[in-house]
C-alpha cells in the first residue's frame, strides 16, 4: 500500500527508479502509515536498466474479449465549478480519453490503420522529466506505443455499462490504458480522466486559433508539498483533492449521458451507448479514493474500486453500503501494517467488500508501467512481480468486480482464493 511523502525529493528519488515497473512508491501523493513527522525511509538504489532507444516498440496486451475497440478523447469543461488549485484560469477542466465497444472487426489490433496514440510527445518528455528519467529514456519510447484501440471504431449497437477511472496523482491519463482497454472489450464504456494541473504534463485545446493547446502541469504538486501544517496539512490537501476528483467524475458522468456536452468537435452519442442504472468508478492511488468517495457523492455511481489507494478522503455514509473492492500490495503477511487507512475504511463498509492484496507488488503494479518495462528489461527487485502478471491480475479481479456489480454476472473470482492467482490473498480483519 501507499507509504506516503509529498515531499517532491523524496517522490522524485523514488520514482526515479519507478517508472515502467512496480514500485513500493506512491506517485506523489503520500501518507505514511507510521506517525505523523516520522522520517520517510529512504529510498531504494536504482536497479540496472539497460539504455534505450526510441527503436524498440512498446505495446498494451491484447483485450481478452470480444469487442473491438473505439477511443475518442473529450474537452470537458465544467462551467459550474471554479478550478481548486489555479483559481485565474476559470472553470474546471478535464481532458478524457473514452474507450467503447467497437462493432465486430472495428479496433482490431491487427489493423494499424487508425490506431489511438498512446501519449504525446511533449506530455511523455514531461513525464519522464518529473520522475527524473528524461536522461534514462527516450520519450520516443512512450510516444511508440501500439494501442489496441482504433480512434474511427463504430461504436457497437445498445446500451452498456459506463466505468469512469481516475489515475495516480502526478500520472497521465494513459497509464491505466491497459485496463480501459480490457473493460472496453467486455462491452463497457470506459472514460479515463485527466484533472487539469494535476499530471506532470496535459495538453488541452487551445482558446483560439492562435493557441493550438494548453500544457497543464502538476500546480498541485506544489499546492500539496507547502500546504501549512506540515504532514496533517498535506493529508488534508489531498482528502480535498480526493472529493474534487469525485465531483469531476460525476460530472464525466453527466457528459456522457446527455446532462452536458463536450466542448467541440464530433463525439458518438454516448447517452444512447450508457446504461444510466450501471455506472461504476474506479481509480489507482489518489484516484481510487476519489472512485470510493464517488459511491457516496453521486447515487447513479453503484460500485468502486481502489487500487493501492489511501483513503485521505473517507467514504461518505451514503456510500458506505455501496460494493467497494479494494486491492493492494503486500510485503509482508499483515496487511494491517501497509497502510492505516484501509483498515478504519474497511470497517465503515457495510455493503459487499473486498480487501485483496497482492504478492510482490508495488504501488504502479495496477497501472500500464509494469506492463510496458517488461518490454524494456526494466526491474525493482522490491516488487518482482512480473509485467505480465502484474496486468493479468489487475485486469482480471477489476473487470469481474464490474461484471458482478454492474452486470449481474456470477464471478467466482471474487469469492475466494483462486490456484490460478496464487499471489492474491484475501482478507478480512
Amino acid at each position: 500500500m501507499i507509504r506516503i511523502r509529498t515531499r517532491r525529493s523524496a517522490v522524485t528519488a523514488l520514482l526515479a527508479v519507478s517508472l515502467l515497473t512496480p514500485t513500493v512508491a506512491a506517485c506523489a501523493e503520500a501518507e505514511a502509515s507510521s506517525p505523523a513527522g516520522q522520517a520517510s525511509p529512504s529510498a531504494p538504489s536504482a536497479p540496472s536498466v539497460p539504455s534505450t532507444t526510441s527503436e524498440a516498440a512498446l505495446s498494451l496486451p491484447r483485450p481478452s474479449g470480444p469487442y473491438g475497440i473505439g477511443r475518442d478523447t473529450l474537452h470537458l469543461v465544467d462551467e459550474k465549478r471554479g478550478d481548486p488549485w489555479v483559481p485565474s484560469a476559470g472553470h474546471r477542466e478535464l481532458m478524457v480519453s473514452v474507450f467503447y465497444p467497437a462493432r465486430p472487426g472495428d479496433g482490431d489490433t491487427d489493423r494499424d490503420g487508425g490506431r489511438a496514440p498512446y501519449l504525446a510527445a511533449e506530455e511523455a518528455e514531461l513525464l519522464l522529466k518529473g520522475l527524473k528519467l528524461d536522461q534514462r529514456i527516450d520519450a520516443g519510447q512512450l510516444t511508440s506505443v501500439r494501442t489496441n484501440a482504433r480512434t474511427a471504431a463504430r461504436p457497437a449497437g445498445g446500451k452498456h455499462p459506463l466505468v469512469v477511472l481516475s489515475p495516480g496523482f502526478t500520472l497521465h491519463r494513459a497509464t491505466l490504458s491497459t485496463l480501459a482497454e480490457e473493460l472496453a472489450s467486455h462491452g463497457y464504456v470506459v472514460a479515463v480522466v485527466d484533472h487539469a494541473y494535476e499530471s506532470y504534463g496535459t495538453a488541452f485545446p487551445g482558446k483560439g486559433k492562435k493557441d493550438s493547446s494548453r500544457m497543464r502541469t502538476c500546480i498541485a504538486c506544489e499546492k500539496v508539498e507547502h500546504a501549512p501544517g506540515g504532514d496533517a496539512g498535506e493529508k488534508r490537501m489531498l482528502a480535498k483533492a480526493a472529493r474534487t476528483r469525485a465531483a469531476d467524475i460525476s460530472y464525466v458522468v453527466d457528459a456522457l449521458t446527455g446532462r452536458s456536452r463536450p466542448a467541440g468537435g464530433r463525439h458518438p452519442d454516448y447517452a444512447a451507448l450508457v446504461d444510466t442504472r450501471r455506472i461504476g468508478a474506479a481509480g489507482h492511488s489518489l484516484g481510487g479514493n476519489a472512485a470510493a468517495v464517488a459511491t457516496g457523492t453521486d447515487r447513479r455511481i453503484r460500485a468502486a474500486a481502489n487500487l493501492d489507494g489511501s483513503f485521505f478522503a473517507p467514504v461518505p455514509a451514503a456510500g458506505t453500503s455501496r460494493p467497494v473492492l479494494m486491492l493492494g500490495t503486500r510485503k509482508d503477511h499483515n496487511p494491517l501494517a501497509d497502510d492505516v487507512t484501509w483498515p478504519r475504511q474497511w470497517r465503515g463498509l457495510h455493503g459487499w467488500k473486498r480487501w485483496l492484496t497482492v504478492a510482490d507488488s508495488g504501488h504502479l503494479t495496477f497501472t500500464d508501467m509494469p506492463v510496458l518495462g517488461a518490454q524494456l528489461d526494466m526491474t525493482d527487485p522490491s516488487a518482482p512481480l512480473s509485467g505480465e502478471r502484474s496486468g493479468q491480475i489487475t485486469t482480471a479481479y477489476v473487470t469481474a468486480f464490474f461484471d458482478k456489480h454492474l452486470d449481474d454476472r456470477h464471478r467466482p473470482l471474487l469469492n475466494g482464493p483462486s490456484p490460478a492467482n496464487p499471489e492474491v490473498a484475501f482478507h478480512s480483519p
